[in-house]
Parts: structure tokens; sequence; C-alpha cells
């Protein structure tokens, strides 16, 4: 059969028997393959073409054909579910509510307390014959409620939600579909990712989800499920409308932005794909009036598993390191080392005596990849080291000087944050024309050292002023050469301008944080 009509425009029976044999492969392979849901909208679009076609003259079909026809329920099909009824019945009953109580009942005020009867309300408030009868000298009782959300992962009664939700917790409730109500403890908290792993005890039989293992696509279909404003059990559907993004809430961001409506108590509360599989774990919003304005923010479901994996092993979580304060590629940093493409995590200093500086690590290199995985950017350097265990290798391919290297890294256990300081320093300074930096020599500069150049000034609105160069910033080296002099900074610019470069790449430390800084420099 080649699909095509005879010349009076009719098909054969054998012509109509193959259509149909087509189109009941497709209806199969659909209810094997799809949610309850899609399946409803695949049969409804096939029965729905199949009536328009034997609704026309007997024998005539046009130029319709089973390939036709399938393609146009293919097409309806994709158009999303007809109804998200039968998703939502299936993973409702593993999301509950979660009330968290915070504060100390008996010394959480601080004070006399209710002294000589004082209320806290005017005189003559309705609500201070709430205070009339409370022994002198009693302390008044504080403490604060926070709401937020959580889904069962098995049925034991391991739940996830996020760390703020349950942080400084005195003691956590949560409350089922069915309104049963549980103590729940929490087992472990990672604020870096911003998740908490909590659990019921005494059951096991308890419903539960399971996490996504394929990533969902910008475009796809997400259902929210949680306890927004502590209303319990609410549901609300959208797309996936963007990946990747940085929202500032830590270092390894890497958020799943959704239009489903969530609110204030939707936080910890699962994302679900058409299958029931959580995608992401709700854990913020963007709005400026507080509500719900279709920019929401979910954790990954593959963030979610690590982490949740070593919060139920170990209760915390225990991240490789390697040692170096890193930038992502910008394309004016990019520009400044002749790349074609803004890719990369570009080294501004390794630690001293850390892993990467004991492998030969520099500063200025540029990693691309590790272990043979692409380095996007900064974060997705970060991410990667994060996930590797202490003890292993880290196979870090890189460009030096134009130049490939390859370098093994052995990864060691993170260890705590050090604390950044930013300190500003005095003495005799020189200019740097329209970069607008006033610099002087860092050995002028008591507490500086005697490497680089600090800036003394900078001009407000100057070249420098707009690509985040402080008074304060140490000024290490210009186009990969050593300064420690503002003359050597104005040499390395004014060679650059002779080889007609656009910009500079600068070494800055501020306080305790190395980053490069691409400086356009014009051609005065």
């Amino acid at each position: 059969m080649d699909g095509e009509p005879d010349p009076e425009g009719s098909w054969t029976a054998d012509e109509m028997d193959e259509m149909e044999r087509l189109m009941r492969e497709e209806i199969s392979s659909g209810v094997e393959r799809k949610s309850l849901s899609r399946r409803i909208a695949l049969l409804a679009s096939v029965a729905t073409i199949a009536g328009a076609v034997l609704a026309a003259a007997p024998g005539s079909y046009g130029n319709l054909n089973g390939a036709t026809l399938i393609g146009r329920a293919q097409a309806a099909e994709r158009s999303g579910p007809v109804t998200f009824a039968d998703i939502v019945e299936k993973v409702r009953p593993a999301v509950v509510s979660v009330r968290v109580r915070i504060g100390n009942d008996a010394s959480a005020t601080e004070g006399r307390g209710n002294e000589d009867n004082q209320s806290p309300f005017p005189k003559g408030s309705p609500f201070e014959r709430f205070f009339r009868d409370l022994p002198k000298g009693r302390p008044l009782q504080q403490f604060a409620v926070a709401l937020g959300s959580a889904f069962f992962i098995s049925p034991d009664g391991y739940a996830v939600t996020n760390n703020h939700v349950v942080k400084s917790a005195q003691s956590v409730e949560i409350t089922t579909d069915d309104g049963k109500t549980y103590t729940a403890k929490v087992i472990g908290t990672d604020p870096k990712t911003d998740l908490a792993l909590i659990k019921v005890d005494g059951r096991n039989d308890l419903p539960y989800v399971k996490f996504a293992d394929a990533e969902p696509r910008v475009g796809d279909w997400v259902v929210a499920v949680g306890n927004p404003y502590g209303l319990g059990g609410t549901v609300t559907a959208g797309i996936v409308s963007a990946r990747g993004r940085d929202i500032g809430a830590g270092p390894y961001d890497d958020f799943i932005q959704v239009d489903a409506p969530v609110n204030k108590g939707n936080s910890g509360g699962p994302a679900f794909d058409e299958s029931g599989n959580v995608v992401g774990v709700t854990t913020a919003i963007y709005s400026p009036s507080g509500g719900s304005i279709g920019i929401g923010f979910a954790i990954p479901a593959d963030t979610a598993k690590t982490v949740i994996a070593q919060l139920k092993e170990h209760g915390s979580v225990t991240r490789g390191w390697i040692g170096v304060q890193i930038q992502t590629v910008t394309r004016d940093i990019a520009d400044s080392l002749g790349l074609k493409q803004a890719e990369g995590a570009l080294v501004a200093e390794p630690q001293a005596d850390g892993p990467a500086a004991k492998a030969g690590i520099a500063s200025s290199d540029l990693i691309q990849s590790v272990n043979g995985q692409e380095v996007k950017g900064a974060r997705d350097l970060a991410k990667k080291i994060a996930a590797m265990a202490p003890g292993s290798a880290a196979k870090l391919a890189l460009l030096r000087n134009g130049s490939q290297k390859t370098v093994t890294v052995t990864v060691e256990k993170m260890p705590n944050e050090k604390q950044a300081r930013n300190d500003s320093g005095g003495g005799s300074s020189e200019g740097t024309g329209t970069l607008g930096l006033t610099l002087a020599p860092a050995s002028a500069v008591p507490g500086e050292g005697n490497r680089g150049v600090v800036v003394t000034n900078v001009s407000p609105g100057g070249t420098a002023a707009q690509h985040g160069v402080r008074a304060g910033d140490l000024i290490l080296d210009v186009s990969g050469k050593t300064v420690n002099a503002p003359s050597d900074v104005r040499q390395a610019l004014d060679e650059a301008r002779a080889q007609n470069k656009h910009a500079v790449l600068m070494r800055v430390r501020s306080g305790d944080s190395m980053r490069f800084v691409a400086m356009p420099i014009g051609t005065g």
C-alpha cells in the first residue's frame, strides 16, 4: 500500500483494512507506553479522525491515508493530557502537610514576662482579658509555627522536604491526605541544596512516590501538590519553563523553573511528571507580592536522589573538594583568552596545599572537562567535583597558555567554609587613565604584602566600577604578567592596545576571594 488514492479518489477494501491495522497497532503501543490520561487523548484523537473519515461519501476519502490519520492522532496526543485526575489520584496520598514548631516554650521569652498583669494589648482591648488572670512574673510562652509540604519516598515513613522548612525545629508534625496526623523526626538536613529528610516511625504501609529517572524537558507538563497557606492537598499544573536556573540560593543552584502556581507552604512539596514520578522538589518562588506569579523553582530529581541517599545513610552530606577558586567564563573573558566558546571553569587561584595545587593546577588554567564529561561553567564543575567521593581521582582536561593539558587530582573531603574579608588600604596612588582606577603598590599599603597593586580609589561610573572593581581590591597580574607597581599596569595596558586587543584579563583579589575581570581598554 503506497498511501495514495486511486484516480477516482476512492480506497480499496485492502487499503482500508491496512489503515485499520495501522491504527490498532498505534493504539496498542500507545496503551503500553503512555499514562492513562494520554491514552485517553490518543484514543479520542483517533476516534475523532476516523469518525470524520467514515462520515465522508462512501469510497471517497480525498487525500487522507492511514499514515496521515496516525500522524494527526499523534499530534493531537502530544497536545497534553485531557485531565490530570488520574495522576493526582495516584500521587496525592503520598504528599503530606508539614507543621513545624520552632522555639522553646519554657525559655522563648527573655524579660519580666507578665509582671503586674501588663497586657501587650491596649487598655480596653477585647484581647486584654486573656492576660488578666496570669500570675505575676510568669514568662509568656512564645514560639513560631512554620508550614510546608513533604512527600513519602518509601512505605516505612521516610519523607523529603526542604531544609528551610524544618531547620531549628522543636517538633515536626505531618498530616496526610486522609487527615491522619503523625509526629516526624528530622533524620538529616543539607543547607547547601535546601533538602531535608524526615521520618515517621511505626508504619511500613504508607503510600509513596518515586523520583523520575529522566530529566524533564522545557515545555513538559508538571503537576505540583502541596500545602499552600496551610490549605493542604492542593494541586496545580503547568509546564517546565526553564532549566539550570541560578537564583543565588547556594553554591549548587541548578533549579527547574515551573509556571505551575506555587505559593507559601508549597516548599518541600513534589512536582510530578505525567507518569506520576517526582521531577523536582519545590523550594522557592519569585514574587514581588508574596503570591504566585507563575515563577517557581524546584530542586531537580537527580540532585535530590543523591543528597537524600546520603542523608538516609549518614544523616549528613559529604562532598568532594579539590581546593580551587573558580569562575564561569563570560564572553568578555573568552575574548581575552582568544576562545571561540564561552565555556569551562577558569581557575582564579588554587588554594595553598590543596589537592589542585598539589597536582600542579595554576591560576589562569581553564578546566574544560572532568573524567571526560564537559564542564559548562563554574557551577557545573562544582557539582561534578562535589558528587565525587573523597579519595577518588578526577582527571581534568584543561587549557593552559593555549595548550591542552591533562592533570589528575585526588579529591578530598570538603572542609568547613572560610569567612571572606575585604580590607581597604591607603598610600600614595597613581591613576590608570580611562579605566577610572587609582592604584598604589601593595608594598606601600600596610598589611597588603609585597605582591600586586592596591586599588585605592575607583571613579563612579568608570570602566572599572562598571566591571565590579572596588577600592581595596588587589590586582595581581594583567594579561598574565605580574604587576607590582602602577607603572606595570599601564605598561600592560599599552602593550595590549598596541596588539589591537579590546580587553585585558586582570586577576583581582577581593578579601579572601580571587577572580578574573575582563577589562575593556578601548584605544586611548
